[in-house]
């Protein structure tokens, strides 16, 4: 594992790093057919989900189904159908014949949407970029998205977010789409990691792709490492980017990462005499809000919900405003806007933090969840794995200051104890949380306020990549590659691209040297 340090994290060790490897190429997506060898799945082209066509179609992208088996221990359980939509290079001269295929994060994003964003941070600059929508995903057959339970996410801004009303609902919801799906003959059992990266091994076969480069994004990580694991063939470099390793991922986990993501937004602004001089103490400021706001909820009215022209009500308790700092970035606030933000709540005019939460009330995104594998991998994989009582005893540790109701509940996974009871889908095998360890070239991706997959996981992965360089993007959240809600001129937007591009080109040597000046974004 290679190193380019920069920053300085809890446990004491340093953390902006970046892992690299590589290996050789092979044929292009553009001579996909219609089956390939050593596989059960079939690619068919075809029209896009018309829904993404016209933005796709400026892409210049061809689409396709790729069918492969519902569960391939038991071939008799039918077929899934999912979408896929090639995007050609940019590059005037020859596209080099290694694709790039995306792993989208969720579980439960739809990939195909982020067509665009993904050839802005340049990944179809020199190859093909390949898109494929994981199972029980938008657009996918069978399609195990709830509107039930968006609605209860909408109906969850009125309410204090640990409360037992917002619990009562969602868990209501939860029941009513696991019972919806049932009804309709979906095994809720066959929506996993295994079968997501099987399908991604297939799909390289029924292209006829001798080799191609993975990029995976937050879950899309686990779907990559669990595909180096034990479909490394045809393999020539991995970038993951915001970790969630399989070995590792729990439900008091994801402590962890809130732990080390919101001590470093609060010494970056330590560290800023200018922070210092106009916001004081923030960690003290930011506590404080917790505490008071958890045994008195505000309510702020008539909050406009971004995207439209409505507006709600929206109730502010100390797990609403950990989870808003604990989800960085969010599409309202910008990151160097966090410091104010907090002010802002400190003077009772919290406007960007209600907006953040008022965006779950925006009807646009209803139905646009795969809930099927959000559940399905979360209450198999991660759940059983792990004692109920570790939440609140990691919660502890991350915050000890912290009222117990707001660290009884996982920051962004509320209730999914309550939620797994009523899903009541299987353990997992415990060979789904085995370690990957490769000598296959990968670049680890991290930024440095991440409360959903903290620098410190893409460094354990790491550890067990031979040929592996880590990176971590001060002041980046969750993504370091896309730099959402950074200013359009900060250092780290370009460097990150750089980076990536470096890597695909010389995936045992790229280019790292930018990071080294890189800096935490100053707070406004």
């Amino acid at each position: 594992m290679k190193l380019c340090s920069r920053l300085s994290w809890r446990a004491g060790a340093l953390a902006l790093a970046l892992a690299l490897g590589c290996a050789a190429c092979g044929g292009s997506s553009s001579s996909g057919g219609s089956s390939g060898g050593g596989t059960s799945a079939t690619f068919k082209p075809g029209p896009c989900p018309s829904p993404e066509a016209d933005a796709l179609s400026k892409l210049n992208a061809t689409c396709g189904t790729l069918t492969a088996p519902q569960n391939r221990g038991d071939k008799k359980q039918g077929t899934v159908q999912l979408p896929v939509a090639i995007v050609p290079s940019l590059s005037k001269e020859p596209s080099q014949p290694d694709p790039v295929v995306y792993m989208a994060g969720g579980p439960g994003a739809n990939a195909i949407a982020q067509a665009q964003q993904l050839v802005d941070v340049g990944l179809n600059q020199r190859r093909e970029l390949i898109i494929m929508n994981q199972r029980g995903n938008l657009y996918t057959v069978p399609e195990l998205t709830c509107p039930e339970i968006d609605q209860a996410f909408a109906a969850a801004v009125l309410l204090p977010y640990d409360s037992d009303a917002n619990k009562n609902q969602h868990v209501a919801a939860v029941q009513t789409c696991h019972d919806r799906l049932v009804r309709q003959g979906v095994n809720l059992g066959n929506f996993n990691t295994a079968e997501d990266a099987a399908d991604f091994a297939d799909l390289r076969k029924a292209l006829k792709i001798k080799e191609w480069n993975v990029y995976g994004l937050s879950y899309g990580t686990e779907v990559a490492l669990t595909l180096l694991r034990d479909h490394p063939e045809g393999i020539r470099s991995v970038m993951i980017d915001a970790v969630l390793p399989p070995s590792a991922v729990t439900l008091g986990w994801t402590w962890t990462n809130a732990n080390e993501a919101v001590h470093n937004v609060f010494a970056a602004c330590a560290n800023q005499p200018n922070c210092v001089a106009t916001y004081g103490d923030l960690e003290a400021k930011f506590t404080a809000q917790v505490q008071q706001l958890e045994a008195n909820p505000l309510t702020v009215h008539d909050v406009q919900i971004p995207g439209t022209t409505d507006t709600t009500d929206v109730v502010l308790d100390g797990g609403a405003i950990l989870n808003w700092i604990a989800s960085i970035p969010d599409p309202v606030t910008p990151i160097a806007d966090l410091a104010a933000s907090i002010q802002q709540l400190v003077n009772g005019t919290p406007t960007q933090i209600a907006q953040t939460r008022a965006l779950a009330a925006n009807p646009a995104g209803f139905g646009a969840t795969g809930y099927g594998p959000f559940y399905d991998v979360i209450c198999s994989e991660w759940v059983p794995f792990e004692p109920t009582s570790q939440i609140l005893v990691q919660g502890n540790l991350a915050f000890p200051a912290f009222p117990q109701t707001v660290l009884a509940q996982p920051p962004g996974l509320p209730f999914m104890t309550e939620d797994c009871q009523v899903w009541n889908v299987p353990a997992a095998s415990g060979t789904v949380r085995q370690i990957t360890v490769s000598s296959i070239p990968t670049l680890v991706l991290n930024g440095s306020f991440d409360g959903k997959s903290a620098p410190q996981w893409g460094i354990y992965a790491a550890g067990t990549l031979q040929d592996s360089t880590v990176v971590t993007i001060p002041s980046s959240g969750h993504g370091a590659l896309f730099q959402i809600q950074m200013p359009p001129d900060a250092p780290s937007r370009q460097c990150a691209q750089d980076i990536v591009a470096s890597f695909l080109a010389n995936p045992m040597a790229p280019d790292t040297s930018c990071a080294a000046s890189l800096t935490n974004v100053p707070f406004n």
